[in-house]
């Protein structure tokens, strides 16, 4: 089932892969349609995202509205345990080393 339309192909990717980390299998169709804008109408050629399984919908839709607010405000930074690198709240892996934050 087509879940939500993305503005563009990047960003379509990383909500795949954040469903994926949730462990909700989904597909992106269209990726590669841009190039046809013009011969096709442009509604048909946004990036979709379609679930795998329709029962994890309001699960998914929950991922997706929380990821596009952001993390909240004032959030607490936090030292990697494999290099000692602060990160802002909002990143799960450190930038200088790749650990994934615990």
């Amino acid at each position: 089932m087509r879940l939500i339309r993305a503005p563009n192909t990047v960003i379509g990717q990383h909500w795949v892969n954040l469903l994926a980390a949730a462990g909700i299998g989904c597909e992106l169709h269209n990726r590669y349609l841009n190039g046809a804008l013009g011969e096709i109408p442009a509604d048909q050629c946004a990036p979709e995202l379609w679930l795998v399984d329709e029962r994890d919908e309001a699960l998914a839709r929950r991922i997706l509205a929380n990821a596009q607010d952001g993390p909240p405000p004032g959030g607490v930074s936090w030292r990697c345990n494999t290099c000692g690198e602060t990160l802002e709240a909002q990143f799960t892996a450190c930038w200088r080393c790749g650990a994934l934050r615990e």
